[in-house]
């Protein structure tokens, strides 16, 4: 099962989702998806009474829940899921006045990620509009963009050589960033305060080009060499990121500037635009 982890919002509201390749379709949690119906505090316990008051549910409960690893407050654990057919059938035995605008939300989620399946630019454009909701500038969101064509390119790459998603991907990917920036992804996102977060998107503008070029040349030696075996992808990653490395040396020499950073993106916003209120993801103006 190829999985995609992603946080919507349902009005202010967070649901984990799961984006699943092979089936085409998303899978949302449970407890999140109850917590909005019920406003419960304790969504587990109102899940326990409602199979209890709907045995028929109760019955077909294995054939809804699918356990997935999401995160959690204590890390990522295995949490019960399932896809919109599920989620609507127990919607269905919830009394809620927002059982229907949740559907319909719900629904459109599963939609869009189709219609972006369909027009990849849809996807970009709706990428776009996030980033900017979010209060990156105009400078960063194209650099950001980039960097994801420039970075599927290069798993594309990977994924036609056998190189496995998850574990393989992550290893390949560490061993770019301690080519260039003398990191780990754990490392770097240990330096920058981050814990959940993706770390390109707290990455400032000189940070995404070196670990963009450090990618690109990564891709290009890949689609020279057309490695085979684990530790060949490998080495053309090491050198892909040796090439950023020197670029950046050269940089940071001409500038007197350190391109590795600890800022963040809540550090830049606030060093920026102090009226912004970022205790949560939403960004209020005062």
């Amino acid at each position: 099962m190829s999985q995609q982890e992603a946080i919507k919002q349902f009005e202010s509201q967070k649901v984990r989702t799961y984006w699943d390749d092979e089936q085409e379709k998303w899978f949302f949690c449970i407890n999140d998806v109850v917590a909005i119906l019920t406003d419960s505090t304790n969504p587990a316990n109102y899940i326990k009474q409602l199979k209890h008051r709907d045995t028929e549910l109760a019955k077909g409960w294995l054939q809804i829940v699918t356990p997935l690893s999401m995160p959690t407050p204590g890390g990522k654990q295995q949490v019960n899921c399932t896809d919109l057919k599920g989620a609507f059938r127990i919607i269905q035995s919830i009394p809620s006045k927002k059982a229907e605008p949740i559907k319909q939300w719900m629904a459109a989620v599963a939609a869009e990620r189709l219609h972006q399946m369909q027009d990849p630019e849809r996807g970009i454009q709706m990428s776009l509009l996030d980033y900017k909701r979010l209060g990156y500038s105009d400078n960063w969101i194209n650099q950001r963009l980039k960097s994801i064509e420039i970075r599927k390119d290069l798993t594309d790459q990977w994924d036609g050589h056998g190189v496995e998603e998850g574990v393989q991907y992550a290893t390949l990917t560490d061993i770019i960033y301690q080519a260039w920036a003398g990191l780990t992804a754990k490392e770097y996102k240990h330096l920058k305060g981050l814990h959940q977060e993706n770390l390109r998107d707290n990455m400032t503008n000189e940070e995404l080009v070196m670990n963009m070029l450090a990618e690109l040349t990564t891709t290009n030696i890949e689609k020279a060499e057309q490695p085979q075996s684990m530790s060949e992808h490998a080495h053309a990653a090491a050198r892909g990121g040796e090439v950023a490395k020197v670029a950046r040396e050269a940089f940071e020499q001409q500038t007197g500037k350190k391109v590795v950073s600890p800022l963040n993106a809540k550090d830049y916003f606030d060093s920026l635009q102090p009226h912004i209120d970022f205790k949560d993801e939403n960004p209020k103006k005062k």
